[in-house]
């Protein structure tokens, strides 16, 4: 499997925040985000292949790290991902799976579906990338997939939000699933890879998540190690 970052660290976002974890980072992705954080991940999809045996073996380099985040780009495309997947589960530890859920589990290994669709917010310049912003427009939102994570695994819901509109379409897309989302699993994170955009956002968008009853997502890990790869 072709893997950009491996390493141990604190989970910076979602209901696990603060709990240390080992993250095995897949390289590339069906989606072109303009606001991406990990480049390297997607739009310039890098890394080295590793065996199984390789990722085992890092992971089990932190015996004190009992959960393990498959996250990317988009690591469900990666190949050999459900497999993967399986081989973790053996050691016991509890999966985390960071995905844009545009691609279906079809039976993945998993104790907590991090699921992350994209709003419009997300597209790609229409200019510059006119090719992948249809290819991420056609993509991002798939409500058929997102229903069968939702209905077969624990979930949360991130959105990324720039701007207090999205939370309306972000309303949308969850009214459109047909299905009870409690408002306590869906957490609205600012954009930003700094401390200083991200704080830019927090006050209206906390008070937002007061109104509205979701939750606010701090990203832990931009406050404590910066913007920076391995973290």
């Amino acid at each position: 499997m072709l893997i950009s970052d491996l390493f141990y660290s604190i989970q910076g976002e979602g209901e696990l925040t603060g709990v240390p974890s080992v993250f095995v980072r897949t390289s590339g992705c069906n989606l072109r985000c303009t606001w991406c954080d990990t480049p390297y991940a997607s739009w310039n999809p890098e890394g080295e292949p590793r065996t199984f045996a390789q990722i085992l073996a890092e992971i089990d380099r932190h015996p004190l790290a009992r959960h393990v985040v498959l996250t990317g780009g988009e690591p469900m495309i990666a190949k050999d991902i459900r497999a993967l997947a399986a081989e973790i589960k053996k050691t016991g530890r509890h999966i985390t799976i960071e995905t844009a859920a545009t691609v279906a589990p079809q039976g993945i290994a998993c104790d907590l579906a991090s699921l992350s669709p994209k709003l419009l917010n997300s597209a790609p310049d229409p200019i510059e990338h006119a090719a992948w912003r249809q290819k991420h427009e056609a993509t991002r939102w798939q409500p058929d997939v997102v229903r069968a994570w939702i209905d077969a695994y624990p979930y949360q819901f991130k959105f990324v939000v720039v701007r207090p509109e999205d939370v309306d379409e972000l309303e949308h897309m969850l009214a459109a699933l047909h299905r009870e989302i409690p408002r306590h699993k869906v957490l609205l994170m600012p954009e930003g890879t700094s401390l200083e955009k991200m704080r830019g956002r927090a006050a209206w968008l906390g008070e937002l998540c007061k109104a509205r009853g979701y939750r606010y997502a701090h990203r832990l890990h931009i406050e404590l190690y910066g913007n920076r790869r391995g973290t």
